[in-house]
């Protein structure tokens, strides 16, 4: 029977796996963890969630929500899995990672054609293969690519949020809301932490004081954009210390903005409000929204207890920023997720520039599809540009390599629409997305005749 190796066990490599075996292709996955860890994952199951519990929004006039339904139609078996851990979050999609990551590799393992090996792969086979290794390659495999590919890497850097206890938060301070009141639970998704001016100067303050972790010589140097062509973070990811440095109202008008939110005790609008939202089913656990940073563990404690509601925090997880490693896909993959420079060579996953946990889930169902039908002798598969899932690997194999940075799912990498400019956002939005499902239901009755 035909083989088919993957390389890592997150959420691209497990998704790919499935797919791939659901086909026929009797799969070899390997993960390294818990053996090897990798400074961000704390158990060795797969797919494990490392940042957010949000895998994004589920409207389907929102990208993600596009993407959802892009996925619900080709069969993703880790959306499926996401839907079964889903927790309240308003209209996004937010999961018990714990619950998440063991149904998936519950799946994995218990597949008759899938074989899971725990060891670190510091070399790539010679035979059909899928690197999904993820943004925390290591560093034996990440020189094993970078030989194969004559390429030198890109960096950036990805930060965590921080995890409080719910028996911690001040609830006579905080308050349940939702912004503009959509929610599933009636009293609100989110806990909310309300700040006045004064308090979020002086948080604002304390935050650009703190004393954060060190970077290391070559990582300083990436931070402060001295090497022409390397990136400094992924404007999605970046530290709440780096946004307050743009400007003192950066973060009122980023992770702390209060719009659609009032405080029911002054009936008004906080001037700036910190999100905490469900991080497991037991709802015992909620993750600060937004709030990744890179400040010393005992400065997160002191300056993060400084926001009304968590002046008695307990933190179960610090935030942690850590070093993303991703490849020059413009310059070495075709819109199949395949290998310029070797047919049965795919790569799926955040290490091809999509960010995003959808996004990684569907390169990774794309490289597993096209990977067992190379090893089928089937045409390979390149989806509609008007699709979501089509727009974003056309844009990591197409993208000028000069400004090349990571993308997730958005509507502005989709062809224009005709008569878009007579159109508001939202019905332009309604009609990508009905397009998109519209082209792909076209591409899957094409591509079964």
């Amino acid at each position: 029977m035909t083989e088919l190796i993957i390389i890592g066990g997150g959420l691209a490599g497990s998704e790919a796996a499935w797919q791939a075996a659901q086909r026929g292709v009797r799969v070899r996955l390997y993960e390294m963890r818990p053996a090897h860890q990798t400074g961000a994952h704390q158990t060795g199951d797969l797919a494990e969630l490392v940042c957010s519990n949000s895998l994004g929004s589920t409207l389907p006039d929102r990208a993600s929500g596009l993407l959802k339904n892009e996925l619900r139609r080709l069969g993703s078996m880790l959306l499926e899995c996401a839907e079964a851990a889903a927790l309240p979050a308003g209209s996004a999609l937010a999961v018990d990672r714990q619950l998440f990551a063991r149904t998936v590799t519950e799946r994995i393992q218990s597949h008759p054609l899938i074989e899971v090996i725990r060891e670190e792969v510091t070399e790539i086979p010679n035979a059909p293969t899928i690197i999904a290794s993820g943004p925390l390659t290591s560093p034996r495999l990440s020189e094993a690519i970078a030989e194969l590919t004559g390429s030198d890497h890109l960096y950036f850097f990805d930060a965590i949020a921080p995890i409080v206890t719910y028996d911690s938060i001040n609830m006579e301070i905080a308050f349940r809301a939702s912004r503009y009141g959509k929610g599933v639970q009636e009293e609100g998704d989110y806990i909310n932490c309300p700040l006045n001016e004064e308090e979020y100067n002086a948080f604002v303050d304390a935050l650009l004081t703190a004393e954060r972790i060190e970077l290391r010589a070559f990582e300083e140097e990436i931070r402060r954009g001295v090497r022409a062509g390397v990136h400094r973070f992924f404007e999605g990811c970046l530290p709440i210390e780096i946004i307050a440095e743009r400007g003192r109202e950066a973060l009122a008008f980023g992770p702390m903005r209060p719009v659609g939110l009032r405080d029911p005790r002054t009936g008004k609008r906080p001037y700036a409000v910190v999100q905490l939202r469900q991080d497991n089913l037991a709802g015992n656990l909620y993750n600060m929204v937004g709030f990744q940073t890179n400040l010393k563990f005992p400065e997160q404690r002191r300056v993060f207890r400084m926001i009304p509601g968590l002046e008695r925090a307990e933190f179960v997880r610090y935030g942690q920023m850590h070093r993303n490693t991703f490849i020059a896909s413009p310059r070495l993959l075709r819109p199949t997720l395949q290998s310029r420079a070797r047919e049965d060579l795919f790569f799926a996953g955040q290490i091809t520039g999509v960010e995003g946990y959808m996004g990684n889930i569907a390169t990774g169902l794309l490289a597993g599809w096209n990977a067992a039908r190379l090893l089928k002798g089937k045409p390979l598969l390149t989806l509609p540009r008007t699709t979501m899932l089509g727009a974003l690997c056309h844009y990591i194999t197409h993208a000028d390599l000069a400004d090349f940075q990571p993308m997730k799912a958005n509507f502005g990498i989709l062809p224009p629409l005709e008569n878009a400019k007579r159109m508001k956002k939202r019905q332009r939005a309604k009609a990508y997305a009905d397009r998109a499902l519209v082209d792909l239901e076209r591409f899957l009755n094409e591509m079964r005749g």
